[in-house]
């Protein structure tokens, strides 16, 4: 099995600023790198909750044998429902988003252009979606509004185009290598470090796993539970991700709106609920040359500093 390095690792646990008994939430437990650097920052009385909605992630968690510990085969976007089973508020919550490496390196998975597979692309194995049922059964129109929404693909009419024509004259497409292939010959070649699969395959990982929907919907949810002046740091890997991290925070900072020739005091204006504890962070030159996967990571930390009324 491929090892998953954790990215920005240690950029990430000092964002979090660990209490040793605090309570902390891994949203994104992968392999656990993460996970395991949190547990050695706890003392005995500390208390981690990891989530994962892919079942190899859980077999891995399965083999920390540590009372502080505890997983759940689930997805972060059911963090509000999980926490009320919970007696305490976390002091902080950590997401790094995206794909593992595993996930990508495991051919069978279907989520690489460079592996042959079937066209899977499914974190939770147990959903019913696949990257197969979304090429083979949208409409073009669907297809392109895709691949512009989810993979910022200027080329999407000529992909498409392309898929719809080989679904036509050949049938069903089903393998990476069938996709990667149909796709290289549609896009227009240039000297570039990337693949033209790469945000073609993108579009569809982000569709069948809806990662962005369930980033929208753990932000105000992970906000809302944190503890005064808890944490939570997000590792994000592209622009779409980090543009809605950007839009959230900046919603929170906003609260009050007043036009400057309105009279009014001070203290009638809300005071924003948030702070931000330090500048988007980047991997290190070091890191990145380590591991290549880093290069478009970002990392920002929000803290907790009023509840909202």
């Amino acid at each position: 099995m491929s090892t998953h390095v954790p990215v920005m690792l240690n950029e990430a646990i000092n964002a979090l600023d660990i209490i040793p008994n605090g309570f902390y939430i891994d949203c994104t437990f992968g392999r656990g790198g993460h996970s395991k650097e949190i547990l050695k920052n706890l003392n005995e009385d500390g208390r981690l909750l990891a989530l994962d909605k892919d079942l190899e992630a859980i077999k891995e968690a399965e083999k920390i044998k540590d009372k502080r510990f505890e997983i759940e085969h689930a997805s972060f976007k059911n963090l509000k429902n999980i926490l009320k089973k919970k007696l305490q508020k976390p002091d902080g919550i950590l997401m790094d988003l995206g794909i593992s490496s595993p996930q990508i390196d495991q051919a069978e998975r279907g989520f690489s252009f460079q592996l042959d597979a079937n066209l899977d692309m499914r974190m939770n194995q147990s959903q019913k979606l696949t990257a197969s049922e979304i090429v083979n059964n949208y409409s073009d129109d669907d297809l392109v509004k895709l691949l512009y929404d989810y993979g910022e693909e200027r080329f999407a009419k000529k992909i498409v185009k392309s898929i719809i024509q080989y679904r036509e004259e050949k049938g069903k497409i089903s393998r990476t290598i069938e996709l990667a292939e149909i796709i290289n010959k549609a896009v227009p070649k240039f000297d570039s470090s990337k693949n033209p699969a790469t945000k073609t395959f993108q579009a569809l990982r982000i569709k069948v796993n809806e990662e962005l929907l369930e980033i929208k919907e753990v932000l105000p949810a992970a906000f809302e539970a944190l503890k005064i002046n808890g944490r939570m740091a997000i590792i994000s890997f592209h622009s779409l991700e980090d543009r809605i991290i950007k839009n959230f925070i900046k919603t929170k900072l906003n609260t009050d709106k007043v036009p400057k020739k309105i009279p009014i005091l001070q203290r009638q204006i809300k005071s924003p609920p948030i702070k931000v504890t330090q500048k988007m962070q980047t991997p290190s030159s070091i890191e990145i040359s380590k591991n290549k996967r880093a290069r478009s990571a970002k990392l920002r930390v929000i803290e907790k500093i009023l509840e909202e009324r």
